[in-house]
């Protein structure tokens, strides 16, 4: 997962709202949103290589999502980011426990930001920070840096959230996500890929021939603890693979 823009709202009668683009190569395989058969509870799409996923929701009101951080200078993990979502989804440990073992075991994995809910707290951690933090109400963006690290796509996506948090429909959800505008040259992050990398990573969705935007997943959390999940699959150039929604 590359941009997730959410809003956590505790109290309100829609108290989580994320959109959230996955982008990874077209090559790996992957398995669209649906139930797990090994974990019945879990809702999520899932990486076939590994066996993990980006983003999901399981039992008693889990939540979790995942971005990578970007750093070319960084050690290769020897665990899939993945894991970390999906251990959280299929099992029964609090937020604050499974942190606690996730915390000094980040160095297993490349750098990554994870995010976790149980409907009544949301949580955000940064492989880098010595500390996870619990997120107070508000609207957050998650690209491939730190929380609200500004770079034009998540300052852009997540203005767009803003502005249909009155009613926030799935469809309006993946249309903000649908943005293929490349940020200015002047405005372009450097994360040490260079410039012809950095103007394809900048808009909000990517298409190339072998790398893109491969999932735009619109969640919305109700005060009951009902999910309502769309997710639209992609594949090179942005062609449109289809759309499965689910309700749990």
């Amino acid at each position: 997962m590359c941009l997730i823009v959410f809003a956590w709202r505790p109290g309100h009668a829609r108290p989580l709202i994320v959109a959230a683009n996955r982008d990874e190569f077209y090559a790996r395989p992957t398995l669209p949103l649906g139930q797990w058969p090994d974990a019945p509870d879990v809702h999520a799409g899932r990486d076939l290589e590994a066996g993990g996923t980006w983003l999901g929701v399981g039992a008693d009101g889990r939540f979790a999502a995942l971005t990578n951080i970007r750093d070319p200078a960084q050690p290769p993990g020897f665990k899939s980011r993945g894991e970390l979502v999906a251990r959280f989804l299929s099992g029964n440990l609090s937020i604050a426990d499974y942190l606690s073992e996730v915390v000094p075991r980040a160095g297993e994995y490349g750098g990554f930001n994870l995010l976790l809910g149980d409907g009544t707290e949301l949580w955000h951690h940064n492989a880098r920070d010595a500390r996870p933090q619990r997120l107070a109400e508000g609207v957050y963006g998650l690209s491939n840096a730190g929380l609200n690290t500004p770079w034009p796509k998540l300052l852009k996506a997540r203005a767009a959230l803003v502005e249909v948090l009155d009613d926030p429909q799935p469809q309006a959800l993946l249309a903000l996500l649908n943005d293929p505008q490349p940020a200015p040259v002047a405005e372009l992050p450097d994360t040490g890929v260079g410039l012809a990398t950095e103007t394809l990573l900048s808009s909000v969705f990517i298409a190339s021939p072998a790398y893109g935007t491969r999932a735009s997943t619109a969640l919305i959390v109700h005060a009951d603890g009902t999910r309502h999940l769309v997710e639209r699959s992609y594949g090179p150039l942005g062609g449109h693979l289809g759309e499965v929604e689910v309700r749990v």
